[in-house]
This record gives structure tokens, C-alpha cells and sequence, in this order.
């Protein structure tokens, strides 16, 4: 009988593998990098496809807009927690090892989020997902940053994000096209063969790296980072969630404010006191990693906000299939993945200020653009918006990360790298449940509005009314005794949608006010002159 080859034949078929990826060719580094961003392509594709998708899942679970957007809140928030421990993890294990974890639980969670036949079961996968995503996020950008020399590091990182540009563009679309004409699971399997073929590259190209200083684990840091993250946002949400009939005076709420309170004096004394805290504080010493992380912190919160409202009112208002809805999300990827390396061109030739505040201010214009959305909107009207997006975006994160990490030390970068996606991740928490809700309040406050509006003995109520039981009549063949009594659900069901359209045009407003804000900052940046 022919032999079976052992497994150690195929450990040693992976070795000579890896031998053909020298770490010391310049080709390597640039090898690494198409690695790394196929971690980075799952993980913003994860936070982009499931959009379009949201209506459906609702739809199949029967849970309104202050539960199903726990769907994306549950999954940043896994990632945000996440982000400083892989820092440590990978200072500590290798980054090798720590990348190819995350890729592993993200490809778990995927297939979990797939087979899930609940919203909480859902909601516990995509936990899963977003604890590989910490992962993959910080140290593969870390692991970018080390390779790269500080005169190659702006361009790197901005190829780096042309495979967050793609999740942007292909996302939506291939979410809507899975949810369209198959089922709203298929938006997670399809991470499935994705991840399989990441861990098979990172296993054959990337060499392993160990920081010579390793910190010990701060267990009470990361207990009450953990705690306050979570606990704020569910008492954000909560507040006025359809359940909670006591609003924001409603004893959970006040007890979860008061918990997330503790626990961030606890985490903030922790960490300035001991002498190895999870998350080096003192990096915020330097001005301009500050000053970035302020900048993306604000970003984070009207980026990601409004990215959950647009497929809502593109399916809901406008009556959009999944897939009209993702493919309108396709230039803005292709946009930012040509905005990106332009922008890092621009900053080393130029002044990185000037692509920062030019995208803060485009991404503004597009927020501010989406606030005067109605039912007769147009479809090019939207996609300039959309286009004004692309470039907004490409402009203003590579130069706001080159800028932050270019102080670092060599042997912070895996700290500094996580903090900068802790704090876009966390902004991108808040925007979700603070937007979201605001839409539920204004929702609220406008079909109350709208109703008083309404006078029932007013000639012009009296005519609409006449005018709707005639039409039924005829056309739809009603009585004449229920024609009334349809007329009046039409009109407050037009009610309903008209105080939706315009709940999201209001927080498109305050998502362009808060992005705006964000280049405030930006002119107190201190940059050196080139020669």
C-alpha cells in the first residue's frame, strides 16, 4: 500500500514555502502588504455588506431599529475592546500568530452569524467576528508601519486602505445581490472562503516578529475598558428604545450611566498609575497623535452614523431593492482607493494639513447634501453625495495616520497603531447609537408634529378625504362606508413615512456638523518644513 505523507511533510512543504519570501528582499515588505490587506478587506467588508442587509434581518426576526442595530454596535464595540489587547497579544505571542488568530475567529464568527436562527444569537456571533477584527486591524497596520521606512510609510498606508475602499464599494453590493436573490445569511458565509485563503497567506508569507519588550497585562485596565464601553452605549440605545417605556429616566438607564462612570474613573486611574498599563496613555503626550486621534474620533462618529441610515432610507423610503442599495455605495470605494495614495503624494510633496481639512470639509458638503433627502429625491443627486464621499475619505485618513504614527517609537507602534482604530472604531460606536437614537426621538417628535398639523374640519381635509374615497371606490373596489376609513390610514401612514424621510435628513445634518467640527483641530497641527 502507498504511504501516507505525514503531516510534517506539508509543515515542511510551508517552511520552503516561506523561504521564497526573504524579509530582507525589498520586495518583501510590499508582499506583506497585499497580506495584510486581505485581513483589512474582511473586516471593513464586514461592517459595510451587513447595511444593506439590516431591513431584511428585521424583517425576518420582527425586531425594530433599536435592536437590530446591535448587529453593527455589537460587532465595533468586540473590535474596539479588542484593539488594545492586540498590542500586547501580539508584543507578547508574535504578530505572525496574533494576525493569523484574528483571522481565524473572524472566519468563526462568520460562519456562526450564518447559521444563526435568532437576533441574540446573531448579535453573539457578530461579537465573535468583531474580536477577530480587533485583531486583524491594529497589527496588521502595525505590521505595515514597522516594515515600511518613514519616506515609504504615507504611500504604504494608502494602498493599505484601497482594500478598505473595496469593502466600501463591493460590500453594499455584494450584500445586496446575496440578500436579493438568495437569503441575508449568505452576506456572512461569504466571508467563509475569504478568511480560509488570508490564514493560508499569512501562514506561507509572513515572517514571525516579537517585540524584545514585553509588557505585563493590566487584567483591571482591560476589565473596566471592557465594562464602560459596552454598558454606555446600551444606556445610549436604550434611552428611548421602543421597551423602555420610562425613557432616560428609566432605573437601568441612570444605573448603566452610573456603572459606565465608574468604570471609566476606574480604567482612567489605572492606567496613569501603574506602571505597564494596557493602553500607554503618555503617547497622548505627543501633540499631533493627539490631535489626530481627536480628529479621528469625530470622523469616526459621523462616518460611520451616517453609513448605517443611507441604506434605511434608500430601502424604506425610496422602496430600493438590497442591490439598488449597495450598488450605490460602489464609486466611493473605487474613488477613496484613488483619493488615498494621492492624498499620501500630496502630503509628503505639500503639507498633509491641506488633503485633511479639503476631505473634512468634502465629507461635510456630503452629510449636508444628504440633509435636504425627501421621497422625490433623485438618484443622481444621491450619488454625488456618494461621490463627494469617496474623496472625502481617500483624503483624510492616510495623511491623519502618517502624521500620528511619525513621532512613534518603533517598539510603540503596535500600541499606537491600536489606539488610533480604538478610538475611529469607538467614534464609529457612538455615531451609531447616538444617530440612531436621534432618529428614533425625531421620528417621534415629527409624526406628532405632523399629526396636531391636521385639522379634520379644515376644507382642505374634507376635499383629500373626498378625493381618496372616490379614488377608492373606482380604482381599488371599496365600499363606500370603509373608503373613509382607508382614506384616513393612507394619510397617517403617509404621515409615518414622511416624519422617517425627514428624521434622517435631521440626522445627516448633525452628521455634517460633527465631521465639520473634526477639521477644527487640524490647524493646530504642528508639521515640520521640508527641505
Amino acid at each position: 500500500m502507498p504511504k501516507i505523507k505525514p503531516l510534517h511533510g506539508f509543515r515542511e512543504r510551508i517552511r520552503s514555502w516561506n523561504a521564497t519570501f526573504d524579509d530582507q528582499s525589498p520586495s518583501y515588505r510590499w508582499w506583506l502588504l497585499a497580506n495584510v490587506m486581505i485581513g483589512t478587506f474582511m473586516a471593513v467588508l464586514d461592517a459595510t455588506i451587513v447595511n444593506v442587509g439590516l431591513p431584511k434581518i428585521m424583517a425576518s426576526f420582527g425586531v425594530g431599529i433599536d435592536k437590530i442595530e446591535w448587529v453593527l454596535t455589537a460587532y465595533m464595540l468586540a473590535l474596539a475592546v479588542m484593539l488594545p489587547t492586540s498590542g500586547w497579544m501580539a508584543d507578547r505571542f508574535g504578530y505572525k500568530r496574533v494576525y493569523f488568530l484574528g483571522l481565524f475567529l473572524f472566519t468563526l464568527g462568520s460562519f456562526l452569524c450564518g447559521y444563526s436562527s435568532t437576533e441574540d444569537m446573531l448579535i453573539f456571533s457578530r461579537v465573535i467576528q468583531g474580536l477577530g477584527a480587533g485583531a486583524l486591524m491594529p497589527v496588521g497596520m502595525a505590521i505595515v508601519t514597522r516594515e515600511f521606512p518613514p519616506e515609504q510609510r504615507t504611500v504604504a498606508l494608502g494602498f493599505w486602505s484601497i482594500a478598505s475602499a473595496a469593502s466600501v464599494s463591493f460590500g453594499p453590493l455584494i450584500g445586496g445581490y446575496l440578500v436579493d436573490n438568495f437569503s441575508w445569511p449568505l452576506i456572512f458565509d461569504v466571508n467563509v472562503p475569504i478568511g480560509v485563503a488570508g490564514m493560508l497567506a499569512t501562514a506561507i508569507i509572513q515572517k514571525e516578529y516579537r517585540n524584545t519588550r514585553i509588557r505585563k497585562f493590566d487584567p483591571v485596565g482591560f476589565f473596566s475598558v471592557s465594562i464602560f464601553l459596552p454598558v454606555l452605549l446600551y444606556a445610549l440605545t436604550e434611552g428611548n428604545a421602543a421597551t423602555n417605556s420610562a425613557g432616560w429616566n428609566s432605573p437601568l438607564v441612570l444605573a448603566c450611566f452610573g456603572i459606565s462612570t465608574i468604570a471609566l474613573a476606574v480604567f482612567l486611574v489605572t492606567e496613569l498609575t501603574i506602571s505597564e498599563p494596557l493602553i500607554d496613555l503618555s503617547l497622548f503626550k505627543g501633540f499631533n497623535f493627539a490631535i489626530c486621534n481627536l480628529v479621528i474620533f469625530i470622523f469616526g462618529i459621523g462616518m460611520f452614523g451616517s453609513t448605517f441610515l443611507l441604506p434605511l432610507y434608500l430601502q424604506n423610503s425610496l422602496g430600493y431593492t438590497a442591490i439598488q442599495a449597495g450598488s450605490v455605495f460602489l464609486p466611493v470605494g473605487i474613488i477613496q482607493g484613488i483619493a488615498a495614495p494621492a492624498a499620501g503624494i500630496i502630503s509628503n510633496k505639500i503639507n498633509p494639513k491641506i488633503p485633511i481639512i479639503a476631505g473634512a470639509v468634502l465629507l461635510a458638503l456630503s452629510f449636508y447634501i444628504n440633509s435636504k433627502l425627501s421621497y422625490m429625491t433623485e438618484h443622481s443627486f444621491i450619488m454625488f453625495s456618494l461621490y463627494l464621499r469617496g474623496v472625502a475619505m481617500g483624503l483624510m485618513f492616510s495623511p491623519l495616520t502618517a502624521i500620528a504614527t511619525l513621532s512613534v517609537p518603533k517598539e510603540k507602534m503596535g500600541q499606537a497603531s491600536g489606539l488610533i482604530n480604538v478610538l475611529r472604531q469607538i467614534g464609529g460606536s457612538f455615531g451609531v447609537a447616538v444617530l440612531s437614537t436621534l432618529l428614533t426621538t425625531r421620528v417621534i417628535y415629527h409624526s406628532q408634529l405632523y399629526g396636531e398639523a391636521l385639522d379634520q374640519n379644515s376644507p382642505v381635509f374634507k376635499g383629500v378625504m373626498a378625493n381618496l374615497g372616490s379614488f377608492l371606490v373606482h380604482n381599488a373596489g371599496s365600499a363606500a362606508s370603509t373608503a373613509v376609513q382607508q382614506g384616513k390610514i393612507l394619510i397617517m401612514s403617509h404621515i409615518g413615512r414622511q416624519a422617517f424621510v425627514q428624521s434622517i435628513s435631521d440626522d445627516f445634518l448633525i452628521a455634517a456638523i460633527i465631521t465639520l467640527v473634526s477639521s477644527i483641530p487640524v490647524f493646530f497641527l504642528k508639521i515640520q518644513k521640508r527641505n
